[in-house]
Order: C-alpha cells, then structure tokens, then sequence
C-alpha cells in the first residue's frame, strides 16, 4: 500500500494526512472494474493507495482513447476539477490493476484546500503532470505512426506492472489506442517478425 504518509506534499502534516483517513472511504476493486463512467456525477475524488488506475475518453462513434494512468499515491485531476465545479465526468476511470482506492468526499476536497496549503500543492502537482502526460497523448496521436504508439503503449503497460509480459486482448489495446482490432493484430505480428515482441493467447512479451 502507497501510505499517504510517503505522499511528498503530505510528509509536514500530520494532520492533513490524519482527517484523509478520517473522512475517505478505502475500497478495493478487481483489474477491469470501473469506478467512473462518463457523464457520472462525481461525489467523491480517488485516491490511489495501491494499484493503477487508467483515464479514457470516448467518442460520439464509440471509440476510445487512453489519455494517462494514475499510479499508488496519485489521484485524477479531471474528478477534482469536475467535483469542484459540481460537473458531470467527461471521462471514464477504470482499474488496471487489482487496486485499493481511498475516496475523499467533494465537499472536504474544497475545504481542506482552504486549511491546508500541502493539499493545494498536491493538487497542483497533480495537475502539471496530467497536463504533460496529456500534451504527449496529443503529440503522439498527430506525430506517431500507430506501430510506434502501439508499442510505446505496451512498454508503458511493462513498465506499469514490473513485468515483461503484459495479459491483454488485440481489442482492448485497439480500444486504447483508439484505432481497430485488425491494426493492431497487424502491427504486433509485425513486431513479432522483428523480434520485438512475444505474442501469446491474450498476452503479450516484450523481448
């Protein structure tokens, strides 16, 4: 478990640290649950204590694009500002990993941002980073042919999990990449020609 202790804006309060355990709500959830779907009214903002956690958006026509994850001590900027100005969601958050979730009414987030300036400086934190990670989703999807993407994206899910080989479907890295099926079965048979990759039934190695 990420402790909220280890969190860096946290570590000279004690006592900011003390009413996040006192008033959030810690809940565990399976790889593929989903937490928050579009157009949801958000009550409560997410904390992740353990696991990953991804942020997708979905189009009028049904496709879907991964625009970043949030990893153990982090949280979604899109649920503070949405909760904060009482909006639905315009994303859908969904587990990657098996995870352990602390969830923070909205009303204590717009209160502790007025007594404690860490937590203020949490959320500013939080949002510099998704503003970057977002800014290179754009850079790739205008700059990037797909195969580039596709494996940026398995690395990235390497990386995530501390393992070399990753369990998912051709249609669910399609799904993240916002692109089709076909592609992506393309591409990877392509990387595993060059050595690149291992496929295996829903699962993929990186070599």
């Amino acid at each position: 478990m990420k402790y909220l202790e280890e969190i860096s804006e946290f570590r000279s309060s004690p006592e900011l640290v003390e009413k996040l355990y006192r008033y959030g709500i810690l809940k565990v959830y399976e790889a593929g649950s989903v937490i928050l779907n579009e157009n949801a009214h958000i009550r409560s903002i997410p904390i992740v204590m353990k696991g990953v956690m991804k942020v997708l958006r979905t189009e009028e026509d049904g496709r879907e694009i991964l625009l970043y994850y949030i990893r153990a001590g982090e949280s979604c900027i899109m649920s503070f500002l949405g909760g904060l100005h009482h909006e639905t969601s315009k994303v859908r958050v969904e587990i990657e990993e098996d995870a352990e979730i602390l969830f923070l009414p909205v009303d204590k987030v717009s209160l502790f941002m007025r007594e404690h300036p860490e937590w203020l400086d949490y959320i500013f934190r939080s949002y510099h980073k998704r503003f970057e990670e977002l800014l290179e989703t754009v850079n790739a999807i205008a700059f990037k042919r797909m195969d580039e993407r596709l494996l940026d994206l398995i690395r990235k899910k390497v990386e995530l999990t501390g393992n070399n080989t990753i369990q998912i479907t051709h249609e669910q890295l399609a799904g993240e990449l916002g692109t089709a099926r076909a592609v992506v079965s393309r591409l990877l048979k392509q990387l595993e020609e060059a050595g690149i990759v291992r496929l295996g039934r829903n699962k993929i190695s990186v070599v």
